[in-house]
């Protein structure tokens, strides 16, 4: 095994450790306490990413052990239910749209939103048009927001919307994803970056919430609403019977 294998692991470690620690401190409380809240008063979950952060949104919503009452959107929505044509997309998905401050108004518009909904929007950068345009779209129409973000990035470098703004300004709570500037954590001999982690420390923050969110709704005497895996007896019954509490509210395209 090389000795990079084990860098990148320490730091990947250290990072999830820290996160850990953070959350066993009470560092999710109030999170965990808002997504329980709203989830009993007939709310459901709203997750956002774009770009790779679209895996946090994934992981929130529509998953084997996770929360029913979540719902994903997406910039290919702007395609799938709008009127953008798939070019607007660009080579790369989201590459054009997600730096395109137009386009949250219409992406909100076109979500099956809920006034008792609340939004968790994932950015490791936390400055993209598209993404602190849609959380200002949000918390203007009453919504509350949850970031999850790199604040070592978000604070070293400049918005690319208009207002000014960063995600991590706009949210009624922020987590940091533990990330360094750029993501990366392996410097190469010749120049760059590799390594990347947030995606994995995306992931574990999203279960981490889903654990507490869950573990929430038990202390206040309600029965969670989980998926089970579709690969076991009974799976698709019991998934189906929940999921049908909240037609025509919840989204997961892939």
């Amino acid at each position: 095994m090389s000795e990079s294998i084990t860098a990148f692991s320490r730091q990947v470690c250290s990072r999830l450790e820290k996160i850990t620690s953070w959350a066993a401190g009470g560092g999710l409380d109030a999170a965990a306490t808002a997504l329980a809240e709203t989830l009993a008063g007939g709310g459901v979950i709203q997750a956002f990413g774009t770009g790779h952060s679209e895996a946090f949104a994934m992981e929130i919503a529509g998953r084997a052990g996770g929360l029913i009452p979540t719902s994903k959107i997406a910039l290919r929505d702007l395609v799938l239910h709008g009127t953008r044509e798939v070019a607007a997309l660009g080579t790369l998905e989201g590459s054009v749209l997600e730096r395109d401050s137009s386009v949250a108004e219409e992406l909100f518009d076109l979500s099956p939103v809920d006034p008792r909904d609340i939004f968790i929007i994932a950015s490791n950068s936390g400055v993209n048009a598209s993404i602190v345009g849609l959380a200002l779209v949000a918390k203007a129409r009453g919504h509350k927001v949850i970031a999850v973000t790199s604040l070592a990035h978000t604070n070293a470098v400049e918005t690319k919307h208009p207002s000014g703004m960063r995600l991590s300004e706009i949210a009624d709570i922020v987590i940091d994803n533990k990330a360094p500037f750029g993501d990366t954590t392996l410097e190469v001999s010749d120049g760059g970056g590799v390594g990347a982690v947030s995606s994995i420390t995306g992931a574990y923050i999203a279960q981490l919430l889903t654990i507490e969110t869950v573990q929430c709704l038990i202390r206040a005497g309600r029965k969670p609403p989980i998926y089970i895996s579709a690969n076991i007896p009974g799976g698709d019954d019991h998934n189906n019977a929940l999921v049908g509490q909240y037609a025509g509210r919840l989204r997961r395209e892939a």
